[in-house]
């Protein structure tokens, strides 16, 4: 197959460590449709390197934070084994060696046990009667976990096309303590109504809660299986897949030396602390 040139334009950009301004500023007519090929590529270089895709993330959930980069709609991206990191307890440490301008985001990260049912984030009174729990019911567990987005492009300047094709934003994704559906009482409602402070050596910086992502991180996922089913050149999530619903809060600016930590209420996860190396 032939090679795509954006996406090995960007390719250089990431081996070189190197900015590029955004492909919708140097390209004519660069649309969603267009980066989608740019991301299908760019997962086909990464397979053909060795990297295994263990799951997907969805970003810009969180409808408070659209105004503030002028995306008005979720995206998604794959993760891979290279790219996540479980801890076994609520502390770790992280790399941030090679990540363009990183954030950090603190999310919800859900771990399939069977394929999602094919829901659909429609407004209430349509499509399934319950698709929270008709989604709770393929998960197996559940954990807190910080994901680690960059922008190869400066000063966090793009379009939703931008973002799309160097793969949702990922960097990196560390999942804190996996806690067994089974173990949160009424879950798909505290799900939708806990809350979460993120501080960066031990002052609060940011609040937020589940609702923030699409109303609930299940609605999150709902939205990501519709997705799935109109682009056919990528897989639907499968079971053993996990995926991350996007940040609970706004994405901070992050730096070697930093240590961020989280507090949660209303649900049984723990909070994490990572220190940034």
């Amino acid at each position: 197959m032939e090679a795509d040139p954006l996406a090995q334009r960007l390719l250089d950009a990431w081996a070189a460590q190197r900015p590029l301004a955004p492909l919708s500023q140097t390209e004519p007519d660069f649309d969603v449709a267009r980066a989608y090929r740019v991301t299908e590529a760019l997962h086909r270089a990464r397979l053909a390197r060795g990297d295994r895709p263990i799951g997907r993330k969805i970003g810009f959930t969180n409808r408070t934070i659209w105004s503030e980069y002028g995306v008005y709609e979720p995206i998604w991206g794959f993760v891979y084994d290279r790219t996540v990191q479980f801890l076994d307890g609520p502390r770790g440490s992280h790399p941030l060696a090679r990540l363009f301008e990183p954030r950090i985001e603190p999310e919800i990260v859900l771990h399939f046990k069977a394929p999602p049912p094919a829901t659909r984030d429609a407004e209430r009174g349509r499509g399934p009667a319950d698709p929270e729990s008709e989604i709770l019911a393929s998960i197996d567990w559940i954990a807190h976990g910080f994901e680690l987005v960059q922008s190869p492009f400066p000063q966090w300047k793009f379009k939703v096309a931008d973002t799309v094709a160097v793969n949702g934003l990922h960097g990196a994704l560390v999942v804190g303590p996996k806690v067994p559906v089974a173990e949160i009482p009424d879950c798909a409602r505290k799900l939708r109504e806990f809350r979460i402070a993120l501080a960066r050596g031990g002052v609060v910086r940011a609040e937020g809660g589940g609702a923030n992502v699409l109303d609930s991180p299940l609605l999150a996922l709902a939205h990501l299986v519709e997705v799935l089913r109109g682009l056919p050149q990528f897989p639907p999530v499968a079971d053993g897949e996990i995926v991350t619903t996007g940040t609970l809060t706004a994405a901070l600016p992050v730096a070697p030396g930093e240590t961020w930590s989280t507090t949660l209420s209303g649900i049984e996860l723990p909070g994490l602390e990572l220190e940034l190396e």
